[in-house]
């Protein structure tokens, strides 16, 4: 399949999910988030249809599909106004390292749940002192007999309230060098000495976001992922799609905005045509479609790449994708805000709330000066500056 042209299955997803979220959009999530609940009906009706494991194996009940199929499901309910975070953590990444990487037991424990919905697992990796250098992380494993025992912090972790277990990132001693590698685990959410703690956001989501304690956490010898020796390889296996999906997030949200401003546009009327006649509005509203749907081609590269096997490919475009769909969104929807004018800071219109959730994504996951370090010196073979 050519990542610039969608297959006739593809235009057939999107148009499927976009029915669901138009049952769905905006105001249920606001709902949902206002009276601190879970987009629980969305996802059941999503888990029923197919889509939340459209990218897991046909085996475990998955769809068969790559990131490509699970990042326009995201997309589209995004355009809707109802993207599920839950997405990006629990099939993409967490289902995704599984279905690679798992021992036949954990890829038959976790996927078939992950695939029809009925469970959810967290992704813990970022660190109150790490920020986004995954070398500095001091979440450690120490063996004890046949077990591990955990010990560390987490914070910023999505959705670990309704989430069965939590894919922790943490790291052994590699007993040839001494040094600290990074290796996967499956965290019971009721693991005793398992601690979460709820932080307090200014951004009004449905999916809460907690910070983690891990005191001696003992967990059996079957709850690491993979290959001791294997962690970075299979951490990144996992981080492209978080990247590739959070475009999936960004270009969604930007759509949505984008939509509503277009409709205001058209019927506002001040003098004696709508206000979407005026070039001053209607060129900044042309260009933030530009620059969605060039986001929305390198994510199809991006996803292209990954769900082909090309890892270090993927990596270039994911990170690329994730920066550019980032600035889109943010544009999108300031312009968005600024075309409806005080309308567009009215909870009627639900957009001003936007302006903090587009901010996510260039954030999140990875920051956008974090992905310019990465292609300056990945691809453009600078020098590192750190």
């Amino acid at each position: 399949m050519s990542p610039v042209t969608e297959t006739e299955e593809h235009q057939a997803l999107r148009a499927a999910v976009a029915a669901l979220g138009a049952r769905y959009g905006r105001d249920y999530l606001a709902r949902v988030a206002r009276e601190g609940g879970h987009p629980d009906e969305l996802w059941a009706d999503a888990a029923k249809l197919g889509y939340l494991g459209v990218n897991l194996p046909e085996e475990y009940g998955g769809g068969g599909g790559g990131i490509a199929e699970l990042s326009i499901v995201l997309e589209e309910l995004g355009a809707a106004g109802c993207p599920l975070l839950m997405m990006v953590v629990s099939p993409a990444i967490c289902g995704t390292v599984i279905a690679r990487f798992g021992t036949d037991e954990q890829k038959r424990t976790w996927l078939p749940g992950l695939a029809d919905g009925s469970r959810t697992m967290a992704f813990g990796i970022t660190e109150p002192d790490a920020g986004s250098n995954s070398h500095r992380i001091t979440t450690t494993a120490r063996r004890d007999g046949d077990d591990w025992i955990l010990t560390g912090r987490k914070v910023f972790i999505s959705g670990v309230d309704i989430a069965d277990a939590t894919l922790i990132v943490g790291r052994t001693e590699d007993a040839r060098t001494g040094r600290l590698k990074p290796c996967l685990f499956i965290v019971p959410r009721d693991a005793p000495g398992f601690g979460r703690t709820v932080i307090d956001m200014e951004l009004q989501a449905a999916e809460k976001q907690f910070e983690l304690t891990l005191d001696d956490v003992r967990l059996p010898s079957s709850a690491l992922v993979g290959d001791e020796d294997a962690g970075l390889l299979q951490l990144f296996a996992g981080l492209n799609p978080e990247r590739i999906m959070t475009a999936a997030f960004a270009i969604g949200m930007g759509r949505h905005a984008l939509a509503k401003a277009v409709d205001y546009a058209k019927s506002r009327q001040v003098w004696k045509e709508p206000i979407g006649g005026h070039q001053a509005v209607a060129h900044p509203l042309a260009q933030a479609h530009i620059e969605l749907e060039l986001a929305r081609l390198m994510m199809q590269k991006a996803a292209h790449l990954y769900d082909a096997g090309d890892d270090m490919g993927a990596g270039e475009a994911a990170n690329m994708a994730k920066y550019a769909a980032g600035e889109a969104c943010v544009r999108a929807v300031d312009q968005s805000v600024h075309t409806l004018g005080g309308n567009g800071l009215t909870r009627e219109y639900g957009l001003a709330s936007l302006i903090t959730a587009a901010r996510v994504a260039r954030i999140a996951p990875v920051s956008r000066e974090m992905i310019l370090n990465f292609v300056s010196h990945q691809t453009l073979g600078l020098p590192k500056s750190y």
